[in-house]
């Protein structure tokens, strides 16, 4: 299966490659970290899968997405995300993702996952109950959760209200609930704290 590879990191566009190629059943036919470029890529390499970052600079996923279905529809798109949050996943099944795949798939699974996911079998990859219990340990609902991932990547309140579809102030709101729940006075010791229980990877920390 040919494949285009859309992630605005590095490090996941080299681990997603290595992944697939290991597997056998995948050709790597391109890779991008800029939005703006999946769509030159796609129509170029005619792939039978885009595998898409919902986080990209200049062109987010999902305005890529859209053009994808509109000019190629026959092309299957998997969109890849941090996030849980099930309003993302919603959006990008309705707007014609084959699947929504969580980054905390283990990538020795990821050909397996995709094989899944392109059969209709999934929509997100398993590991997501792991997360969910987590937070339910500290009292966090699940909309808390993707908020706080939001906050270990750096993202400002307007940046998280744009992702999420959501009000600046339903952010504040959630951000009041988080730092009560946990006991915190700032995102940096949000994001600390969650990091510390495996609740988000590597977290940007940034003062208040």
């Amino acid at each position: 299966m040919r494949v285009v590879i859309a992630d605005d990191h590095r490090l996941v566009l080299d681990g997603i490659r290595r992944a697939l190629e290991s597997d056998g059943d995948f050709e790597i036919v391109g890779e991008t970290q800029s939005g703006t470029q999946v769509l030159p890529l796609v129509g170029r390499e005619k792939p039978d899968l885009v595998l898409l970052d919902v986080r990209m600079p200049h062109m987010d996923g999902l305005a890529c997405l859209d053009e994808i279905k509109r000019r190629h529809p026959d092309v299957k798109v998997v969109m890849l995300s941090a996030s849980t949050s099930p309003d993302l996943v919603e959006a990008a099944l309705r707007r014609g993702a084959t699947a929504y795949i969580v980054k905390t798939v283990n990538p020795e699974d990821l050909a397996a996952t995709l094989r899944q996911a392109l059969e209709g079998n999934i929509h997100t990859a398993l590991g997501m109950d792991e997360e969910r219990s987590g937070a339910k340990s500290l009292g966090l609902t699940e909309r808390e959760l993707t908020i706080l991932g939001a906050l270990a990547r750096g993202l400002s309140n307007d940046q998280i209200a744009k992702e999420f579809w959501v009000a600046p102030q339903t952010v504040k709101f959630h951000l009041t609930n988080i730092y009560r729940k946990l006991g915190v006075k700032n995102r940096t010791e949000a994001t600390r704290l969650a990091y510390q229980h495996g609740l988000v990877e590597s977290p940007i920390y940034a003062d208040e």
